[in-house]
C-alpha cells in the first residue's frame, strides 16, 4: 500500500488524544487497530485504541497525574479506559499469549510491539502509528492486504482459529466489510473448523452474525458460508430459499432506501414460523426486544395489507419490516406519525353501557371502522360510536 502514515487524519490532531500522548509519553504509545485501518481506507473512525509497553497500573498513575480520569475496565487484559472530550480511549499493555482454549486466552504482558502484532487476529488489524510521526508499524503485510481488500489472518490460519473459535465469524464479518480479494487459506481452513463454533458462547456468535448482517450487503458472504459448511454450524434452520429470501430482501431495501437491519434479515431468512424463530432467539440469547421483534416478523403468512393501519397494530418498525419482507412499498410511512384512537371505554360506559364485555366490543367495532376509513377525525368517531349503540340510532 504507499500510504506508509496516517497523515494528517484529523481525529491524530485533537487536543484531548495530544493529552493523553504527552501524559504517556509519544513513545510508549501506538495507534492501533480499527482506528489506523479506517483511517487508511478513507473510512469514518468511530473507537480509537493504544497499545503502550507500560504496565496498566503505571498508565493509570500518569494519566491521573495529568488529570485525565482513568477506568480499570480490565486490568486482567491490561486494559484501562483514558475518559477524554473526545470519547473513550482504550489503552491497553502489549501482550502475548500464554495459553488458549479457543474461547478465552491466558495473557502475559510484553515489552515488543510485534509480539503484542502477532497474537492479533487479521494483519489489517495489526497495523500501528506513532502518534507523533503518524508513521505505520506493519509486521505482517496489513499495508498489501489493505491495498488489495483481503482479510488474512496472521500466520497460520488454523493456529489463529484454534486460539480462538470466534476468529471464524470475525473473518466472514470482516470479509463482507472489507473484502474483495479471497484469502484461500483462510477459507479453507474457517470451512474446516467450523465445528468449533458450537463451542462458543451463544452470546459471542448472536454478536458477529448480527454485525455480519447488519452490513449493507451480506448476501455473498451469508452464501459462501453456507455452501462451505459455516452457517448450518450456527443457524442449521436456514436453507436455499432463505438464502433466495435475503436475496430478495436486500435488494428490496435498496430499491425502497431502507437501510440494514439485522433482525429483519435474520428473519427472511428463517422460515416464517413463530416457533421456529422463538427456538432460534432463545439459542443465541438475543435481547428480549429483538426475540419480540423476530417472532413477530416470523408470523408474517398473510399479505400485510395498508401498511398505516399494519403500523397502527404492529408499531412502526414491526411494520415497515412486514412490508420490506413482503415486497410491498413502505412509502405510505414516510412522514406519517402512527394517530392515537380518540376514544376511550369511559366514554361508552358514559353512554350508558354497562363496563365490561360490550364496552370492549363497542370499542372494538369502532375502532376497526376508524382503521377502515383511514383514521378520521372525532367528529367522525363520535358518529361511528352512535352508529354502533342501538340507543343513539
Amino acid at each position: 500500500m504507499t500510504k506508509a502514515t496516517l497523515f494528517q487524519a484529523e481525529w491524530t490532531q485533537r487536543a484531548d488524544l495530544a493529552q493523553l500522548v504527552a501524559a504517556i509519553g509519544a513513545d510508549n504509545l501506538r495507534w492501533v487497530g480499527g482506528a489506523v485501518r479506517d483511517t487508511l481506507l478513507g473510512l469514518a473512525v468511530k473507537d480509537i485504541d493504544a497499545a503502550t509497553p507500560l504496565h496498566p497500573e503505571e498508565v493509570m498513575a500518569r494519566l491521573k497525574e495529568a488529570g485525565i480520569k482513568v477506568v480499570p475496565t480490565g486490568l486482567d487484559h491490561g486494559t484501562v479506559t483514558a475518559v477524554v472530550d473526545g470519547g473513550p480511549v482504550e489503552v491497553t499493555t502489549l501482550r502475548k499469549d500464554v495459553a488458549t482454549d479457543g474461547r478465552r486466552a491466558t495473557v502475559a504482558f510484553a515489552d515488543n510491539w510485534q509480539d503484542d502484532a502477532a497474537r492479533r487476529d487479521f494483519t489489517i488489524n495489526a497495523l500501528y502509528a506513532h502518534p507523533e510521526t503518524l508513521k505505520i508499524s506493519d509486521y505482517f503485510g496489513g499495508l498489501d492486504d489493505l491495498e488489495a481488500r483481503r482479510v488474512r489472518f496472521i500466520g497460520d490460519a488454523r493456529e489463529r482459529i484454534r486460539e480462538d473459535h470466534l476468529r471464524i465469524l470475525r473473518y466472514y464479518r470482516f470479509q463482507a466489510r472489507f473484502g474483495s480479494t479471497l484469502d484461500d487459506e483462510g477459507e479453507n481452513a474457517c470451512a474446516e473448523l467450523a465445528p468449533m463454533l458450537k463451542g462458543l458462547s451463544r452470546e459471542r456468535v448472536a454478536m458477529e452474525l448480527l454485525g455480519l448482517l447488519d452490513l449493507a450487503d451480506p448476501v455473498p458472504t451469508v452464501r459462501r458460508m453456507f455452501d462451505r459448511g459455516v452457517l448450518p454450524v450456527i443457524l442449521p434452520e436456514v436453507g436455499e430459499d432463505g438464502l433466495a429470501r435475503l436475496s430478495t430482501l436486500t435488494q428490496t431495501e435498496e430499491t425502497q432506501g431502507a437501510g440494514p437491519n439485522a433482525i429483519r434479515r435474520l428473519a427472511a431468512m428463517l422460515p416464517a414460523e413463530p416457533k421456529t424463530a422463538e427456538q432460534v432467539a432463545a439459542r443465541l440469547r438475543l435481547s428480549n426486544a429483538h426475540k419480540k421483534r423476530l417472532s413477530r416478523l416470523a408470523a408474517r403468512a398473510r399479505r400485510p395489507g395498508d401498511a398505516r393501519v399494519l403500523a397502527y397494530r404492529e408499531g412502526m418498525d414491526v411494520a415497515r419490516d412486514l412490508l420490506l419482507l413482503a415486497e410491498q412499498s413502505t412509502a405510505a410511512l414516510k412522514g406519517w406519525e402512527i394517530p392515537n384512537f380518540p376514544l376511550k371505554g369511559g366514554e361508552i360506559v358514559e353512554r350508558g353501557v354497562d363496563a365490561g364485555p360490550e364496552v370492549a366490543r363497542v370499542l372494538r367495532a369502532v375502532e376497526n371502522r376508524w382503521l377502515e376509513e383511514g383514521f378520521p377525525d372525532r367528529t367522525r368517531v363520535d358518529q361511528l360510536l352512535r352508529a354502533e349503540l342501538p340507543g343513539d340510532n
